[in-house]
């Protein structure tokens, strides 16, 4: 019998705890790495020749939104294709546990529109025949899973469940018996190995990620207590998880991405729980440096006095894509949010009324935050007219082009194309982060995750789970921001230890071989394209990689070359590990 069963030889090994990188051959047996070192491969029952090649852990993704596309891709694609091998469910506070089946089809409505997933998909693909977060956890084990997933508790779904359902319970605060019965969940979820809790909380203008009907969610209108209370409880459970919280409490003149008085309050749950929490989002705007480099400062002065706060950072350049069929990161000005809710008809209407046309108009005239998109909107490109009336006229033509050429408003330039054209015009924005030195500020804060994929989510307009490619390929290879070390590092051994993951993020043995095998110099994320491949016939924009070899989960390849070998290696990792 071969004394492994697979063989990597003479790979570059950087096995993602920041030590030099050195070439070696790695045995791998039971799903483990088994042996480093000089190994025969007459040792092996296979052998993957990996010279010229980096041999490295692959990426942990803390921050996706894979809870519904688990349930018909295995592989949790697109992240996958960039080399994730694990993935974390149920952030921002959204899940789909505890649940009761009739509160399904809403908690589908939500997500249809604050992570903009498509609804049908989730209609025809999801059965809940559970109910409680144990038996959720049950439920995804018994799913193929090609990569590894760990589940944290969400928050929503959990007050929703004991409050009456999700429309019950933003009437009231929960009373002093609701949060033990809140927390009795939250109890029996960690035994059943969840790795920790999360919420959204969006209590200003900058509130981007509404319910289905523009209504805030049931996380954002909890007052701090609650979170106090919940980090307490973490705590007491062994302290074996961590906390993810997506915050922003600004006022009218400042950013919408998190301010220093919500990393102030991450802080404080950090304290409270003696574990990590993950601040959602560190995002580079060429136009507001001020903002992230506040952000950093101010995680960096709670760190130095011991709390761990990590800041997971946009570490993507990605232009914007929307239409507005499907649009929702409007929502965190009043007029677009109520235009731009309901069907497609209703919509429409709305877009088309003088009224609202005036007050739309006047969002964009006097922007009451940064408005992160608001300033780049006379620069999007009709990238695609489907009507085609209106195809030759308008295709390729800027907004600002438009309304000069037509003597309009930009507003009026953009709308009048969009509802003549069902709504399905597609409007290409300029990338908003692209200055090298915003991102070398970003890297060179040891506080700072990279990521925030949202993997799984607004799957029709940005690809950010391209993100382990761009530090890779971008950062490190291109624009020597860090050293490959480093990156790997950040992708994967901080990663582990920021959420508590146990037996992999590092190559050493007795770890998981969980690997990405790569060409450094051919490595690259390839335009983005469309796809019709979410059920009920839906589509989702993508970005394929090119120069990754192979990816392993637990020993064996789920992709070689780019091609799905159909294997579902993946783990359900309960309290940090595969049990």
């Amino acid at each position: 019998m071969a004394e492994f069963d697979v063989v990597i030889k003479d790979g570059t090994i950087i096995d993602g705890t920041k030590v030099p990188r050195y070439r070696a051959d790695l045995g791998i047996k039971n799903g483990r790495v088994a042996k480093i070192g000089r190994l025969q491969a007459s040792d092996a029952a296979r052998v993957i020749d990996a010279s010229g090649l980096i041999v490295a852990p692959g990426a942990i993704d803390l921050h996706t939104h894979y809870d519904a596309q688990i349930h018909w891709d295995p592989y949790c694609t697109i992240g996958s294709w960039h080399g994730i091998t694990s993935v974390t469910l149920g952030n921002c506070g959204f899940g789909f546990a505890p649940l009761r089946a009739q509160d399904a089809e809403r908690a589908m409505l939500a997500l249809s529109r604050n992570e903009a997933i498509p609804l049908e998909p989730m209609q025809v693909s999801i059965k809940v025949d559970w109910e409680t977060f144990p038996q959720y956890m049950d439920r995804l084990e018994r799913l193929p899973l090609g990569v590894n997933i760990s589940q944290l508790f969400p928050i929503s779904p959990a007050v929703a469940y004991e409050m009456g359902g999700f429309d019950e319970a933003k009437k009231r605060l929960p009373s002093e018996k609701d949060m033990e019965r809140i927390l009795h969940h939250f109890h029996g979820a960690m035994q059943s190995g969840a790795a920790g809790w999360s919420t959204q909380r969006l209590i200003s203008r900058g509130a981007l990620q509404r319910d289905y009907d523009g209504t805030p969610m049931i996380s954002d209108i909890l007052p701090e207590d609650f979170y106090l209370t919940m980090a307490r409880e973490l705590g007491k459970s062994g302290g074996d998880g961590f906390i993810q919280i997506t915050q922003s409490t600004v006022e009218a003149d400042q950013s919408a991405f998190g301010t220093q008085g919500d990393i102030d309050f991450s802080a404080q749950m950090a304290s409270e729980s003696g574990c990590s929490v993950l601040f959602n989002a560190i995002v580079v705007n060429d136009r507001f440096p001020e903002v992230h480099q506040a952000q950093l400062q101010r995680i960096a002065e709670h760190n130095a006095e011991g709390r761990r706060v990590l800041g997971q950072g946009l570490t993507t350049r990605m232009p914007a894509r929307l239409t507005l069929e499907d649009w929702n990161l409007f929502d965190d000005s009043e007029a677009w949010r109520n235009a731009t809710v309901g069907t497609v008809e209703e919509r429409k209407a709305k877009l088309s009324d003088p009224q609202m046309r005036k007050a739309l108009q006047q969002d964009f005239d006097s922007p009451k935050s940064s408005d992160f998109l608001f300033g780049e909107l006379p620069k999007f490109i009709a990238r695609k007219v489907r009507h085609p009336g209106l195809k030759d006229q308008y295709e390729g033509l800027s907004i600002s082009q438009i309304a000069e050429r037509e003597n309009k408003h930009p507003i009026d330039a953009m709308l009048d194309l969009s509802v003549a054209d069902d709504l399905r015009t597609e409007w290409a924005g300029p990338v908003t982060a692209a200055k090298v030195e915003n991102f070398k500020e970003l890297m060179e804060s040891p506080y700072v995750l990279p990521g925030v994929s949202d993997g799984g989510a607004h799957v029709k307009f940005i690809t950010p789970s391209i993100y382990p490619t761009e530090v890779l390929a971008w950062m490190s290879r291109d624009a020597g921001l860090l050293s490959l070390e480093e990156a790997h590092f950040r992708l994967s051994g901080l990663m582990a230890w920021a959420s508590c993951i146990k037996d992999r993020g590092t190559l050493r043995e007795g770890n998981a071989a969980d690997i990405m095998i790569y060409d450094l110099d051919k490595l690259n994320a390839l335009p983005d394209e469309i796809v019709h491949d979410l059920p009920a016939g839906e589509w989702r924009r993508v970005q394929r990689a090119e120069g990754y070899r192979y990816i392993m989960v637990n020993g064996e390849p789920i992709f070689e070359d780019g091609n799905c070998t159909g294997a579902t290696p993946g783990k359900l990792l309960r309290g940090g590990q595969a049990r």
